[in-house]
């Protein structure tokens, strides 16, 4: 029996594909392991989003390297965004790597890792028009027992400038309803609290059978009446797609999360526009304003770029006012690095100097702070509801967990374990978390 491990890189769709190539390496007699140096075969699951990520990866192949001189039977395999980016690349230019397979070639794994055993370096980076998995049960070897990923769709074609998403993971095509639904009762069998439904854009999901359609809303709504018991969140949301009727829903059930993620990117309908991501500054504000109206108690998460080609200092300033008038409760915050394939890099230039990006992300990442203490400090005296996911890092006298709003929530307990649901009132805070006592 045949060791494999797995290291995942990425958003959660990398952690949801990760679960899936498990699955199938399981099921072809290999056993996973959390120990590299006990590996037969190491495989690294890895991100093209930004330059950073690649880096990190080309840095844990110069490890597996060492490993592999001290055992030569050792297989090193690049999958994922990266692979499909570089392709032969990989195998040219670090010469540790025995096999490249990409999103969409995950079944034939147990095969490529045949043909390298026979002495020969095998690349896999077709893109399919259908493959969904969706009739793989994942295996869910490092989660919390608590919380998991259910990958609903695959693919994007927004063909945003910037992003190598669509070049790498192929065009949008949505899984089956029904194995959605009996992914969430094995989930459910299993104990699990909650259930998160990705996709690159789950407002685009639409699975299509015998003239009946079942948009996002539709199957958002069915998984809440299935599952009382299970919170329900689904990321990533796009802004030209979030339907007034996701929202009602939301607001209807009470097992389904009161957090949306919807990445604005720029402020600057100008900036938009060049990013071709088919919203202005003012549509976006609408959606937010519906949000507020609909979901009055929804936290809001984005997502925000700073330099991208072309960006003036008022562009940047008009991203500044957008994030103060929305008062986001987080966000992740990047400056543009440009991805080799992408529009971007071959119709722009990327023009604004790298010392503007870096004063222009620390401004953002300086308001943002701001409104997350002040989001914070807008919880204090009130009572959440917190599930438990496990001890905190800092005491073993405290649990962590997170509301509805997905934010982290500490308190004082040793009695408490993953998967319970407690009453938390908040009594102060940090700018990252909640901290209060069990009511």
């Amino acid at each position: 029996m045949r060791k494999f491990y797995i290291e995942t890189y990425g958003c959660q769709m990398n952690v949801a594909d990760s679960e899936v190539i498990a699955s199938i390496l399981t099921n072809s007699d290999y056993i996973i392991t959390n120990k590299i140096e006990e590996a037969d075969v190491i495989l690294v699951n890895t991100c093209s989003i930004r330059d950073n990520a690649e880096q990190r990866v080309h840095g844990r192949l110069k490890l597996f390297s060492n490993i592999k001189k001290k055992s030569p039977h050792v297989i090193v395999g690049v999958l994922g965004c990266m692979a499909e980016r570089l392709k032969e690349e990989l195998l040219e230019n670090e010469k540790v790597v025995d096999l490249v397979v990409g999103p969409d070639s995950y079944r034939d794994l147990p095969t490529i890792i045949k043909t390298v055993e026979s002495g020969q370096k095998a690349v896999n980076v077709y893109l399919s028009q259908d493959e969904t998995y969706d009739d793989i049960s994942p295996i869910r070897y490092d989660t919390n027992g608590v919380s998991a990923f259910v990958s609903i769709m695959r693919g994007c074609q927004n063909m945003c400038a910037y992003c190598i998403v669509p070049y790498v993971r192929g065009a949008e095509r949505s899984r089956s309803t029904e194995t959605i639904i009996n992914e969430i009762k094995e989930l459910e069998t299993k104990n699990y609290k909650e259930i998160t439904l990705i996709g690159q854009n789950v407002d685009s999901y639409l699975y299509v059978k015998e003239n009946n359609k079942v948009t996002f809303a539709n199957l958002l709504k069915q998984v809440a009446i299935a599952f009382p018991g299970i919170r329900i969140r689904f990321s990533t949301n796009h802004p030209k797609d979030l339907t007034d009727n996701v929202l009602q829903i939301m607001a209807k059930y009470n097992n389904v999360c009161k957090n949306i993620h919807l990445p604005v990117q720029s402020g600057s309908t100008n900036t938009l526009q060049n990013m071709k991501r088919g919203y202005t500054r003012e549509w976006y504000l609408q959606r937010i304003e519906a949000i507020r109206n609909i979901v009055p108690e929804c936290a809001i998460s984005t997502d925000i770029m700073v330099g991208f080609c072309g960006e003036t200092d008022s562009d940047h300033q008009e991203t500044l006012s957008l994030i103060e008038k929305v008062g986001y409760d987080f966000a992740f915050m990047f400056k543009y690095s440009e991805r080799k394939g992408t529009f971007a890099a071959r119709k722009m230039k990327d023009d604004v100097p790298e010392e503007i990006k870096v004063k222009r992300l620390n401004e953002v990442i300086e308001l943002q702070n701001k409104l997350s203490t002040i989001s914070k400090l807008k919880d204090i005296g009130k009572i959440f509801e917190v599930l438990v996911e496990g001890v905190s890092k800092k005491s073993k006298n405290e649990m962590f967990g997170r509301n509805s709003q997905n934010k982290v929530v500490v308190f004082p307990s040793t009695v408490n374990i993953p998967g319970d649901l407690v009453k938390v009132e908040i009594t102060k805070c940090t700018s990252a978390t909640l901290i209060g006592k069990l009511i």
